[in-house]
Protein backbone atom coordinates (compact mmCIF):
# COMPACT_ATOMS: atom_id res chain seq x y z
CA UNK A 1 0.00 0.00 0.00
CA UNK A 2 1.57 3.50 -1.18
CA UNK A 3 1.27 6.40 1.67
CA UNK A 4 -0.63 9.10 0.18
CA UNK A 5 2.32 11.45 -0.82
CA UNK A 6 3.91 8.62 -2.64
CA UNK A 7 0.01 7.95 -4.30
CA UNK A 8 0.09 11.56 -5.55
CA UNK A 9 3.74 11.72 -6.83
CA UNK A 10 2.69 8.75 -8.68
CA UNK A 11 -0.39 10.67 -10.23
CA UNK A 12 1.95 13.85 -11.00
CA UNK A 13 4.51 11.26 -12.69
CA UNK A 14 1.99 9.61 -14.70
CA UNK A 15 0.28 13.19 -16.10
CA UNK A 16 3.05 13.95 -17.25
CA UNK A 17 3.62 10.87 -19.29
CA UNK A 18 0.15 11.54 -20.59
CA UNK A 19 0.90 15.13 -21.65
CA UNK A 20 2.94 13.83 -24.53
CA UNK A 21 1.57 10.52 -25.36
CA UNK A 22 0.11 9.29 -28.49
CA UNK A 23 -2.15 6.55 -26.40
CA UNK A 24 -2.57 5.22 -23.04
CA UNK A 25 0.07 3.57 -21.39
CA UNK A 26 -2.02 1.71 -18.61
CA UNK A 27 -1.60 -1.65 -18.32
CA UNK A 28 -4.74 -3.15 -19.43
CA UNK A 29 -3.26 -6.68 -20.07
CA UNK A 30 -5.22 -9.54 -19.67
CA UNK A 31 -2.75 -10.76 -16.67
CA UNK A 32 -3.57 -7.69 -14.79
CA UNK A 33 -7.22 -8.60 -15.60
CA UNK A 34 -6.65 -12.44 -14.65
CA UNK A 35 -4.81 -11.11 -11.48
CA UNK A 36 -7.35 -8.18 -10.41
CA UNK A 37 -9.96 -10.80 -10.91
CA UNK A 38 -8.53 -13.31 -8.49
CA UNK A 39 -6.58 -10.81 -6.20
CA UNK A 40 -9.02 -7.91 -5.91
CA UNK A 41 -8.23 -4.58 -6.38
CA UNK A 42 -5.34 -2.32 -4.80
CA UNK A 43 -6.17 1.36 -5.78
CA UNK A 44 -3.53 3.94 -4.65
CA UNK A 45 -6.19 6.56 -5.28
CA UNK A 46 -9.46 7.47 -5.39
CA UNK A 47 -10.39 9.96 -8.32
CA UNK A 48 -13.76 11.93 -7.83
CA UNK A 49 -13.97 13.53 -11.35
CA UNK A 50 -17.06 14.55 -13.48
CA UNK A 51 -18.42 12.55 -16.18
CA UNK A 52 -17.36 15.00 -19.18
CA UNK A 53 -15.79 12.53 -21.92
CA UNK A 54 -12.94 14.21 -22.05
CA UNK A 55 -11.60 13.87 -18.26
CA UNK A 56 -10.93 9.70 -18.56
CA UNK A 57 -8.82 10.19 -14.93
CA UNK A 58 -6.90 6.31 -15.70
CA UNK A 59 -5.50 7.94 -19.16
CA UNK A 60 -4.77 11.44 -18.07
CA UNK A 61 -2.52 9.52 -14.57
CA UNK A 62 -1.27 6.64 -17.35
CA UNK A 63 -2.88 4.24 -14.68
CA UNK A 64 -4.05 1.07 -16.07
CA UNK A 65 -6.43 -1.62 -14.14
CA UNK A 66 -6.68 -2.06 -10.55
CA UNK A 67 -4.92 1.22 -10.39
CA UNK A 68 -7.18 3.94 -9.23
CA UNK A 69 -10.25 3.87 -7.74
CA UNK A 70 -12.66 6.40 -10.08
CA UNK A 71 -15.89 8.22 -8.96
CA UNK A 72 -17.59 9.88 -11.56
CA UNK A 73 -20.57 12.42 -11.38
CA UNK A 74 -21.75 15.75 -13.40
CA UNK A 75 -19.49 18.65 -12.08
CA UNK A 76 -17.13 16.60 -9.90
CA UNK A 77 -19.59 17.16 -6.95
CA UNK A 78 -19.58 15.45 -3.51
CA UNK A 79 -22.45 14.14 -2.32
CA UNK A 80 -23.69 11.05 0.13
CA UNK A 81 -23.56 8.39 -2.69
CA UNK A 82 -19.84 9.68 -3.19
CA UNK A 83 -19.55 10.12 0.22
CA UNK A 84 -20.30 6.00 0.42
CA UNK A 85 -18.25 4.91 -2.20
CA UNK A 86 -15.16 6.93 -0.76
CA UNK A 87 -15.10 5.57 2.20
CA UNK A 88 -15.10 2.06 0.78
CA UNK A 89 -12.22 2.44 -0.89
CA UNK A 90 -10.47 4.32 2.65
CA UNK A 91 -12.09 1.83 4.75
CA UNK A 92 -12.35 -1.38 2.96
CA UNK A 93 -9.37 -1.14 0.08
CA UNK A 94 -7.10 1.09 1.89
CA UNK A 95 -6.61 3.66 0.03
CA UNK A 96 -5.02 7.00 1.15
CA UNK A 97 -4.93 9.46 -0.88
CA UNK A 98 -8.44 10.91 -2.33
CA UNK A 99 -8.51 13.94 -5.52
CA UNK A 100 -11.89 15.61 -6.19
CA UNK A 101 -10.69 16.23 -10.01
CA UNK A 102 -12.23 19.75 -11.36
CA UNK A 103 -11.73 20.56 -15.53
CA UNK A 104 -11.27 23.59 -17.63
CA UNK A 105 -15.00 23.72 -19.68
CA UNK A 106 -16.96 21.69 -17.70
CA UNK A 107 -20.36 22.21 -18.60
CA UNK A 108 -21.82 21.58 -15.29
CA UNK A 109 -19.99 24.84 -13.93
CA UNK A 110 -21.13 26.78 -17.00
CA UNK A 111 -24.48 25.79 -16.85
CA UNK A 112 -24.53 27.09 -12.67
CA UNK A 113 -22.77 30.02 -13.66
CA UNK A 114 -25.86 30.72 -15.98
CA UNK A 115 -28.01 30.35 -13.39
CA UNK A 116 -29.70 26.59 -14.92
CA UNK A 117 -30.99 24.38 -12.51
CA UNK A 118 -34.13 22.32 -14.50
CA UNK A 119 -34.98 18.56 -13.99
CA UNK A 120 -32.86 16.30 -12.19
CA UNK A 121 -29.84 18.19 -12.83
CA UNK A 122 -31.00 20.47 -10.82
CA UNK A 123 -29.56 19.43 -7.58
CA UNK A 124 -25.96 18.82 -8.79
CA UNK A 125 -26.52 22.91 -10.44
CA UNK A 126 -27.28 23.90 -7.14
CA UNK A 127 -24.00 22.23 -5.08
CA UNK A 128 -22.08 23.86 -7.70
CA UNK A 129 -23.46 27.44 -7.21
CA UNK A 130 -22.89 27.00 -3.33
CA UNK A 131 -19.62 26.05 -3.57
CA UNK A 132 -18.84 28.62 -6.11
CA UNK A 133 -21.05 31.54 -4.50
CA UNK A 134 -20.71 34.76 -6.35
CA UNK A 135 -17.73 34.15 -8.24
CA UNK A 136 -18.00 34.49 -12.25
CA UNK A 137 -14.71 33.27 -13.44
CA UNK A 138 -15.35 29.92 -14.96
CA UNK A 139 -11.54 28.93 -13.68
CA UNK A 140 -12.37 30.19 -10.14
CA UNK A 141 -15.26 28.69 -10.12
CA UNK A 142 -14.02 25.46 -10.89
CA UNK A 143 -11.25 25.63 -8.23
CA UNK A 144 -13.75 26.61 -5.86
CA UNK A 145 -15.89 23.77 -6.70
CA UNK A 146 -13.36 21.46 -6.95
CA UNK A 147 -12.30 22.38 -2.73
CA UNK A 148 -15.80 22.84 -1.92
CA UNK A 149 -15.62 18.59 -2.42
CA UNK A 150 -12.40 18.41 -0.80
CA UNK A 151 -13.88 20.33 2.33
CA UNK A 152 -16.92 18.09 2.19
CA UNK A 153 -14.73 14.85 2.41
CA UNK A 154 -12.33 16.00 5.02
CA UNK A 155 -15.23 17.07 7.54
CA UNK A 156 -16.85 13.65 6.58
CA UNK A 157 -13.47 11.71 7.12
CA UNK A 158 -10.34 13.64 8.52
CA UNK A 159 -11.16 12.68 11.91
CA UNK A 160 -11.62 8.80 10.88
CA UNK A 161 -9.41 7.98 8.52
CA UNK A 162 -5.55 8.14 10.05
CA UNK A 163 -2.68 9.37 6.93
CA UNK A 164 -5.60 9.78 4.51
CA UNK A 165 -4.21 12.83 2.56
CA UNK A 166 -7.64 15.36 0.41
CA UNK A 167 -6.41 17.34 -2.23
CA UNK A 168 -8.09 19.01 -4.80
CA UNK A 169 -6.75 19.35 -9.02
CA UNK A 170 -7.80 21.11 -12.02
CA UNK A 171 -7.34 18.77 -15.60
CA UNK A 172 -7.01 21.41 -18.84
CA UNK A 173 -8.39 19.92 -21.24
CA UNK A 174 -6.89 21.74 -23.63
CA UNK A 175 -3.11 20.93 -22.64
CA UNK A 176 -3.69 17.49 -20.87
CA UNK A 177 -1.87 19.15 -17.24
CA UNK A 178 -3.19 18.49 -14.54
CA UNK A 179 -2.49 20.97 -11.47
CA UNK A 180 -3.15 20.28 -8.09
CA UNK A 181 -4.40 23.27 -5.72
Amino acid sequence: MLSAQEAKRRLIDGNEEYIGAEASSGDISPEIRRSTAENGQHPYAVIVACSDSRVIPESIFSAGIGELFVIRVAGNVVGPHELGSIEYAVDHLGTRLVVVLGHTQCGAVGASLEGHGEGAVGCILAEIAAAIGEERDELAACRLNVMHGVSRIREAFSKRFAGLEVAGAVYRTHSGEVEFL
